[in-house]
């Protein structure tokens, strides 16, 4: 089955770190502007996901919980057709996102999908 997510080392690594201060966490990525196009880093459970929120899929990172991504469901229209990998780059971020204190932000890097992957992903995520 083809993956609609992934997650860079540097990304994994601050991760771990984010769960040992504040628990397990979850990611959100919505369509709105500014830093709400970012993926957002929340403790699990703190953030309320909606009847139009897709799971892209969970993140599995050694010696952490596996971590769920969302995507909101009109965002998710836009991207069904490519990986998103989350990675971490030096900046400020969103106040809300639990990277922020850390001077480094998530961000998303896409691909499209190969025809093959495409043709596995046909489906929707879940809702």
């Amino acid at each position: 089955m083809t993956e609609r997510v992934g997650l860079t080392p540097a990304a994994a690594e601050l991760l771990r770190r984010l769960v040992s201060l504040h628990g397990p966490v979850m990611f959100h990525q919505s369509g709105g502007c500014c830093d709400g196009s970012a993926p957002m880093c929340y403790p699990a459970g703190e953030f309320r996901t909606g009847m139009s929120d897709v799971h892209l899929g969970d993140l599995v990172v050694e010696g952490i919980e596996d971590v769920p991504v969302w995507m909101s469901g009109p965002q998710f229209e836009y991207w069904k057709h490519t990986h998103l990998t989350i990675d971490v780059v030096p900046g400020r971020g969103s106040g809300f996102s639990l990277e922020a204190p850390e001077g480094v932000r998530f961000l998303v890097r896409s691909r499209l999908f190969s025809d093959e992957e495409s043709a596995e992903s046909n489906g929707p995520a879940t809702r």
